[in-house]
């Protein structure tokens, strides 16, 4: 499987192991609601709280999302975790990106990404999932991270959210109107996810002009554009009309299937 290496890689990999945990201290004058609700707004470094929260949660959450740096150079971050890495303890307490760019801006990301991923993955439940939102200048970069501590068959779908509306017509290069949101599974086999019940929109496209008693159907493509060779056949219609899938496709799937879903007197026979 292919694989990253950065600056500082090898001293990061371990190194969510290594921060101490701390204790959650609560702030009663600012405390509102039930005490007893469970609810926590938690302030300070989210390495340090992820670890004071991880034996409190460790295997319970059903879904992270986060909003991580995008790292674009222009946030004015700073990297504080002081991994046993001589080349990062430089790095201690600089603004990356903007004034202090030095072509190491993805390596310092990456080992800022890596560690708190680590514990993130430790907080899921087997049926968990993760969500992280990031732009074009490291999504490349999170794929392959992510792939290497989620694994890559644990990744679900990269979605597409459209930011903005209008042009950006001051653009240096092109207007990009988009960033992504990247989905990994604890355990991909686990995962399920929790649909929308289609709406009474959905539902009106629905009809049954031949009174079919399997009830209202809609009418789709029975043709894929990936064909196997297992799925071209010929349709004889009961007109005697003979159906071929057009060159380059084949049927969604094979005779067996087909002939579970047609009623009346309908022929199927292998195409030469």
């Amino acid at each position: 499987m292919p694989s990253l290496d950065w600056i500082g890689k090898k001293a990061v990999i371990n190194h969510h192991r290594q921060v101490p945990y701390h204790l959650l201290r609560c702030n009663n004058s600012l405390s509102v609601g039930a005490p007893d609700s469970g609810n926590l707004l938690v302030e300070g470094d989210n390495l340090l709280a992820l670890k004071a929260l991880l034996p409190y949660y460790a295997g319970q959450v059903k879904c992270i999302y986060i909003d991580p740096p995008y790292n674009t150079g222009n946030e004015n971050w700073i990297y504080n975790d002081n991994a046993n890495s001589s080349e990062m303890k430089d790095w201690l307490g600089k603004v990356v990106g903007k004034e202090g760019e030095d072509l190491s801006r993805s390596d310092k990301w990456l080992c800022m990404m890596y560690p708190r991923l680590s514990l993130l993955k430790q907080f899921l439940r087997e049926d968990g999932a993760i969500f992280v939102s990031i732009d074009d200048d490291e999504a490349a970069n999170l794929r392959l991270v992510l792939d290497e501590i989620f694994g890559a068959s644990n990744f679900i779908c990269s979605f597409v959210w459209e930011k903005k509306h209008t042009r950006a017509n001051d653009a240096k290069y092109v207007s990009d109107n988009h960033d992504y949101i990247l989905l990994y599974a604890k355990s991909k086999d686990r995962l399920r996810i929790n649909r929308l019940p289609r709406t009474e929109d959905a539902n009106s496209r629905f009809t049954n002009p031949d009174d079919d008693p399997r009830g209202v159907w809609i009418s789709q493509p029975l043709q894929v554009k990936t064909p196997s060779d297992d799925y071209i056949y010929e349709i004889r219609t009961p007109s005697g009309r003979k159906i071929i899938p057009p060159k380059g496709r084949s049927w969604a799937f094979g005779k067996d299937r087909l002939k579970e879903s047609i009623l009346g007197p309908m022929e199927i026979m292998f195409h030469v």
